[in-house]
């Protein structure tokens, strides 16, 4: 792994894990520049698959975000293109079918694309969209984890 000034996490809809991703990644890097200065910032965004463009983060997603501090207010929908996959060092998707769906349209993402799972057994991480709470907050720490173990590679 070498060095990535950009990051784009990847889900479906772009309203429950991607935006999750994109602010906890965001968070755990802020603490990580100790000098907070601006040009050591890796630029982390998100995008979806088949984004609900212009939607805010879901309800209940953007509640156990902020229950742990990570406001993801300012979140609004965007669709994956070949722009976002070209301004981005590394691709970040929650599962194995993302993977394949991307690389099908966007063969020039190889070797940039990964799960974000990767370091915590390649573990995919399912869509808790019209699901419990309960699914959300298992949703919410299996992405905490996987952001944690890529911190060390960022």
């Amino acid at each position: 792994m070498g060095m990535f000034n950009s990051i784009l996490v990847v889900c479906a809809g772009n309203i429950c894990r991607s935006p999750t991703g994109e602010y906890l990644l965001k968070d755990k890097l802020k603490d990580k520049s100790a000098d907070n200065s601006v040009e050591n910032q890796i630029k982390v965004s998100s995008a979806g698959l088949t984004a609900l463009v212009g939607k805010g983060a879901e309800a209940t997603a953007t509640k156990i975000a902020l229950s742990n501090n990570i406001d993801m207010s300012p979140h609004k929908g965007r669709q994956l293109n070949s722009k976002l996959i070209a301004e981005n060092d590394l691709i970040l998707v929650m599962e194995e079918r993302h993977l394949s769906d991307l690389l099908g349209q966007y063969p020039e993402a190889r070797g940039k694309t990964f799960l974000l799972g990767k370091w915590i057994d390649d573990t995919e991480i399912p869509d808790p969209y019209r699901q419990s709470h309960e699914a959300f907050e298992h949703v919410y720490q299996l992405i905490d984890r996987a952001c944690s173990a890529w911190e060390k590679y960022l």
